[in-house]
């Protein structure tokens, strides 16, 4: 009968002792007295500091329920270590926290979010073109400018959270960078943009001055196929590896030019071109890495090469033929579009 009440009596203290504790979880009331930096860009730790940490679950930035992970095991009751999540929408909101007994508390938090671009839809402009950036944090933007000068500013047509349409001023440079500023603050792209209208054009709708059509084989303007305005030149390399296609036959010497560029839409399948001149190391039959590039299978990509690199000018000092050449095609007559063939200085 001893043994029995004993028995009895350590299963009420541990009872109790269990109801105790359950109490004193359940009276816990977790605070935050400090979150370090108050206001960060996606993926910036944070440091928050407070007490009844130790059982935060989740962790939650208010504006588009966007989830933030952490590591329980790095977090004590005083104080937790998290990173502001990569989709965390940029603006003043609360970061709310929850413990295991599904206590929430929240803290005030501002997101940066500094204007980010990925991809344009052009890397050149005249006066008056509209071109599509593409990105992040793009939707509070309120002035855009070239970084070459900033007292010239890009006029905002249209913003949304991922993209922004501008159109572009009349400008004195050849090329330059943008600084766009929006809530969090500026930033510079690293895209560069060249000013057509600046740069020495061999062709863009037309033929410049001087320039006409250099080809072996079947090539002309086509008004149906273009990257911008209103003309594109179609080049097709018939089957058998024998034919070229470029432009001639004004002597064309090296007026400081710096890259040439153009936009080129591929054919059926990807394929190699090789850029020569007349005077190339071995004009027209000029086939190294150093003059090769990757076209992609029916895209328009856009390219801009160093000019010593291509060595076009290896052999003299002018040269009346520039072209594009294949090895091959070796089954079928392929057709590429090249547009806006310019020299950018």
């Amino acid at each position: 009968m001893k043994n029995y009440f004993s028995k009895i009596l350590t299963l009420s203290i541990l009872a109790g002792s269990l109801f105790v504790s359950s109490c004193k979880d359940d009276d816990v009331n977790p605070s935050v007295a400090q979150i370090y930096p108050e206001r960060a860009a996606s993926n910036t730790v944070l440091t928050v500091k407070g007490a009844g940490l130790s059982d935060v679950v989740s962790i939650t930035f208010e504006t588009g329920n966007v989830p933030a992970s952490f590591t329980s095991t790095f977090n004590t009751d005083g104080a937790i270590l998290f990173r502001v999540p990569t989709d965390a929408q940029p603006g003043e909101q609360n970061i709310i926290f929850k413990n295991r007994s599904g206590k929430e508390f929240k803290v005030p938090f501002y997101v940066l979010g500094y204007p980010a671009v990925t991809t344009v839809s052009n890397y050149n402009f005249k006066k008056d073109s509209e071109i599509t950036l593409t990105g992040k944090n793009l939707s509070d933007v309120t002035k855009v400018t070239f970084t070459a000068d900033t007292l010239t500013e890009v006029s905002i047509v249209s913003s949304s959270a991922t993209s922004l349409v501008l159109k572009f001023p009349a400008t004195t440079l050849t090329e330059s960078s943008l600084r766009i500023t929006n809530g969090s603050g500026t930033t510079q792209t690293s895209q560069s943009f060249v000013a057509l209208e600046n740069a020495f054009q061999l062709f863009t709708d037309d033929y410049a001055p001087g320039y006409q059509d250099a080809s072996w084989g079947a090539s002309g303007i086509s008004t149906d196929v273009f990257k911008t305005g209103t003309a594109s030149k179609f080049m097709t390399f018939g089957k058998g590896s024998w034919s070229q296609d470029g432009f001639g036959w004004t002597n064309t010497a090296n007026a400081n030019f710096k890259y040439l560029s153009f936009w080129i839409k591929g054919a059926s399948q990807d394929y190699d071109l090789y850029i020569w001149s007349q005077q190339s190391p071995s004009g027209f039959s000029t086939f190294a890495d150093y003059n090769k590039i990757k076209v992609p299978a029916n895209v328009w990509t856009y390219f801009k090469i160093d000019v010593s690199s291509l060595q076009l000018w290896a052999n003299g000092p002018e040269w009346n033929q520039i072209g594009w050449r294949i090895q091959g095609p070796d089954s079928q007559d392929e057709t590429f579009y090249i547009d806006d063939v310019i020299f950018i200085k």
